[in-house]
């Protein structure tokens, strides 16, 4: 509340002294505000300055905005003379003061320019809304990648885990929040507010978010979670469940987290979902004692593009799997048939399909990481258009074991391994 005040305070007088300044971004370019902004030294004139560049910016096309970028990296670096006299003087001195001048001195001007552009209210916003533009063009242009790192560097502290806040979504939530929900649902889509209603306000069903005091009505990531007496194997019994029936609470024993979104494209590579994971099971845990089981039900987004690409390294064996697998038609009666080659392929894909030393898939990549095992799969989970074309219709149960995850965290972090339920071994094609 305290923090809106000030928001509103400094907003208001941005809009009284703005008029003092450039009365309309038409009369001074944007590299002249920027230079303007570099310059100041009073914190008013700093503060409206900021808002200026960031209006201007947004005015820019797409062409103009990759100008700016590469304005960013082109002209914005650590000065080199000063780079080479403190690590001279840090060379002859390697004192921890000494260090830190270097560091400061080796520090790019961007980073300054973020800084004192994100003091203007409203401004965390349109830098996310600025590096949701710069990722656009990092493909074409990388050598703008430098930039980029330092957007990642300045979130990372300003995202940081102290400054977000963990809430329960549910439908007294407020109808701007719950409009974004909707909108940034990226896993199963919520077709309309009934849809929604229907994860969010039944009693076996939970919904959590990350929130930053600078974003907002601005979720930052959300999980949707049902609560049941056992794991469950397909998305339909979760979706199609409307919670109708009256359970006593005691009686679950199972917390599915069935659907995570990323809501800021802007964030990417700021990492939330380990600290929600953890957050939200304690929540549950603390709210519903009987709940000793934490499993995800998760699509597999890269199996099929996995199944298409042949590579000579790969074993006969696994060659020819994935040649039926890719034989066997899509849809649910064949799939269940062929079930058991389905399932050899996907952990097999899941346990061998590395970048380096971690998965491919980029949810596995994100639930092992965090320190969960792959516990069971399930052929037949997904058979909408979406499942069946990324997966076959199969989704997989990721196992928090609260016992276990920082283990398995550690063991994966170190080597890439990857911890598995003993029941799958059978299917593990081995080199």
């Amino acid at each position: 509340m305290a923090f809106g005040r000030f928001q509103d305070f400094l907003s208001g007088l941005v809009k009284v002294q703005r008029g003092l300044f450039f009365t309309s971004s038409e009369e001074a370019s944007i590299d002249e505000l920027v230079e303007k902004l570099m310059g100041t030294v009073g914190e008013v004139s700093g503060i409206v300055t900021a808002r200026q560049v960031l209006d201007h910016y947004a005015e820019l096309d797409d062409e103009q905005k990759l100008a700016f970028f590469q304005d960013l990296e082109q002209n914005f670096n650590a000065n080199q003379a000063m780079v080479k006299l403190a690590f001279d003087v840090y060379d002859s001195d390697p004192s921890s003061a000494n260090l830190n001048k270097l560091s400061k001195a080796a520090e790019p001007q961007r980073h300054e320019l973020l800084r004192r552009l994100n003091s203007t209210p409203d401004a965390t916003h349109d830098l996310v809304s600025m590096r949701t533009d710069l990722l656009k063009n990092l493909r074409e242009h990388p050598e703008l990648k430098a930039v980029d790192e330092d957007f990642v560097r300045l979130f990372s502290s300003w995202f940081g885990r102290g400054f977000l806040v963990l809430q329960t979504v549910n439908w007294s939530t407020s109808a701007a929040i719950l409009e974004r929900i909707i909108r940034y649902e990226a896993v199963h889509e919520i077709k309309d507010w009934d849809d929604l209603r229907s994860r969010i306000d039944p009693p076996n069903r939970r919904c959590f978010a990350f929130f930053h005091p600078a974003l907002i009505d601005e979720p930052l990531i959300f999980v949707e979670v049902a609560l049941t007496k056992e794991i469950p194997s397909s998305i339909n019994s979760i979706l199609e469940d409307k919670g109708v029936g009256v359970v006593d609470s005691s009686e679950y024993n199972t917390a599915t987290f069935y659907s995570i979104s990323n809501c800021q494209p802007g964030l990417k590579n700021i990492s939330f979902g380990n600290f929600l994971i953890k957050q939200v099971v304690q929540e549950l845990q603390g709210e519903f004692p009987s709940i000793k089981t934490f499993v995800t039900l998760s699509p597999i987004p890269g199996l099929q593009r996995w199944l298409d690409t042949a590579s000579e390294e790969e074993l006969p064996e696994l060659a020819e799997l994935k040649e039926l697998v890719n034989q066997v038609p899509k849809n649910a009666e064949s799939i269940e048939e062929h079930s058991e080659y389905i399932r050899k392929a996907v952990l097999n894909y899941l346990l061998q399909a590395k970048k380096g030393k971690y998965p491919t898939d980029p949810v596995a990549r994100f639930h092992l990481g965090n320190g969960a095992s792959v516990h069971q799969l399930n052929t037949s989970a997904d058979l909408s258009e979406k499942g069946l074309n990324q997966s076959r219709g199969t989704m997989v149960n990721y196992l928090y074991d609260l016992n276990s995850i920082e283990t398995n965290h550690e063991h994966y972090a170190m080597e890439g391994d990857i911890e598995f339920n003993d029941k799958l071994k059978s299917l593990l094609i081995k080199s």
